[in-house]
């Protein structure tokens, strides 16, 4: 027997349409490449998407064809979110931290039909076009005189002039809500970029599960700056979610320097912000330098790469807002777990609900989580026991976009590639990727947890720890340092304070100190890339050690 209730399919389109009608008068703030500041409203924002929308189909954009974006964080390009997959066309953000030959890969493996463009990148593409044979037309993402000089061939429209070309008349379709509607790659750090084709029913589900109270609780009295960038998993689903909830909306454009962020963050009393630790790194700096104070700050959001202790103390006893520790990939749409504290931890002292948020958090309603040994058996949930973390639910790739045979599952779950424990109340920690694990006389060795208790000293900025071959032992630690600015902390000092902070055998073998560390697309430092520049360093041998103290 089936249900009676209305076949009602869960669109994209939904999502602004329902901002228009009730948060109609909220603002979404935006800096572009060619305005100081834009504001307008929700209402404003899903007319001009029904227009673009209009402007695409004239254009010749079909059902299922693939509409590209190397574009910033802005208005602009939240509209073009809306009218592509609003149309049931795909929305396919670029990474313009790509390397030109993955990009040149990803848009002809997508057969994008066209590509938007802002005027900052049209060198990039200009580089890139003549190996780009399947797009159509290039669409500048600017109007009137801030229009810039570009080379490219087929044709070069203006955005504003599209979308000041049409009437206001267009209705959005209905549609199969499982129609694909957004397309990312990931970043290929081994072999092609993988696209994760999501559909429309995905991104709604998706929006709902990291609105949620136990999740990141937004609201339509919040005001959220999502500086994750928007070709970065889709902003980790908040230029979806945030109007879906009626909040406002701040997007930062291409600043994203500690100045910029903090203009914003104070200028809109922006309540929930999100991105990768790179970016608190430049804004905590900012921040002691200035002494400027964010009151209105109440929940960072901080994904990408492993939140580090002082960071994590720096927000919430020097900022005041506390932070959300959160945890997915491309694949999962991408939320995975969020580092939201139960009712029962109120008791905790201040280190012991530290060491939780320190753990990437709990699944979320719609994320099901489990570790497995190399023989793919499920192991205990002790938050002792380590294991592959393999994921499944309604928001995670079932098979990579064009992978014909390649087998994405296993049994029906999603090999996440990372090395995690599960503990009895579901936090889920990683503990390395899979690829950079060090195992060391047979057991395992946490980069992460060490890299995490190095950039606790003063003195270190970043910091990594990748394994270096070993005679006995197969593999041990190395730590690779970028100091501080003015600070030059030597060898001893570091594993000095690394003494007492993790396991003795756990201490690197030796400290490497360096200007910076190579980082992806997607600004987490890059292990293999490291790997690589350090491939002839060895070991200090006994009678070296020995010499040194």
């Amino acid at each position: 027997m089936r249900g009676l209730m209305m076949d009602y399919p869960l669109l994209i389109s939904s999502l602004i349409e329902y901002a228009a009608q009730y948060h109609g008068s909220t603002e979404i703030v935006s800096r572009t490449c060619d305005h100081p500041l834009h504001r307008y409203t929700y209402r404003e924002a899903e007319e001009r998407s029904r227009r673009l929308a209009q402007a695409l189909g004239r254009l010749g954009v079909r059902t299922g064809d693939r509409v590209a974006t190397l574009a910033w964080n802005d208005f602009r390009h939240f509209e073009i979110y809306f009218a592509t997959s609003g149309m049931g066309a795909v929305c396919h953000t670029l990474n313009p931290r790509l390397f030109p030959e993955q990009l040149v890969y990803i848009v002809n493996h997508a057969e994008d039909a066209w590509i938007a463009v802002d005027p900052m990148f049209v060198p990039l593409v200009e580089a890139l076009a003549d190996k780009l044979p399947k797009v159509r037309g290039y669409i500048l993402l600017t109007g009137g005189s801030h229009r810039p000089e570009a080379s490219l061939p087929g044709e070069v429209l203006v955005y504003e002039d599209l979308v000041g070309a049409e009437d206001a008349g267009y209705t959005w379709p209905r549609f199969d809500e499982n129609t694909a509607s957004s397309l990312c790659y990931t970043s290929g750090t081994t072999g092609h970029p993988k696209g994760v084709l999501y559909s429309h029913r995905s991104t709604v589900l998706h929006s709902f599960g990291i609105s949620l109270p136990g999740a990141l609780s937004i609201d339509a009295r919040d005001c959220v700056l999502p500086i994750v960038p928007m070709f970065h998993a889709n902003a980790w689903g908040l230029p979806y979610a945030v109007p879906m909830c009626g909040a406002k909306l701040v997007l930062p454009g291409p600043k994203l320097d500690g100045e910029s962020v903090c203009e914003l963050l104070c200028g809109e009393e922006v309540t929930l912000t999100a991105g990768v630790p790179t970016v608190w790194l430049m804004l905590l700096q900012y921040l002691e330098q200035t002494g400027k104070k964010l009151d209105a700050l109440d929940r960072v959001v901080i994904g990408g790469a492993a939140a580090p202790r002082a960071m994590i103390e720096a927000f919430q006893k020097k900022v005041g807002a506390r932070v959300i520790h959160a945890w997915g990939m491309t694949e999962t749409s991408p939320l995975g777990t969020v580092g939201t504290l139960l009712r029962r931890h109120d008791g905790l002292c201040e280190q012991e609900r530290l060491a939780l948020q320190l753990k990437q958090g709990r699944g979320v309603y719609g994320v099901d989580m489990k570790i497995v040994d190399d023989e793919g058996r499920e192991l205990p949930r002790d938050g002792k026991a380590f294991g592959e973390l393999m994921v499944r639910g309604p928001w995670v790739v079932g098979t990579y976009y064009k992978a014909g045979d390649d087998e994405t599952l296993r049994d029906g779950w999603f090999p996440t590639g990372d090395v995690a424990t599960l503990d009895a109340d579901g936090f889920m920690q990683i503990t390395d990727r899979s690829k950079d694990v060090i195992k060391s006389g047979g057991e395992w060795i946490s980069s992460i947890d060490l890299e995490n208790e190095a950039l606790g000293h003063h003195a270190v900025a970043e910091a990594a720890v990748i394994g270096v071959a070993h005679p006995t032992w197969g593999e041990r630690p190395l730590l690779v340092v970028v100091p501080a600015q003015g600070a030059e902390p030597s060898r001893e000092e570091i594993l000095a304070y690394l003494d007492g902070r993790v396991a003795k055998w756990w201490l690197p073998d030796d400290v490497v100190f360096v200007e910076e560390l190579p980082h992806t697309a997607t600004g987490k430092i890059s292990k293999k890339t490291l790997r690589e520049r350090l491939a002839g360093y060895r070991l200090p041998t006994a009678a070296e050690e020995s010499a040194r103290t």
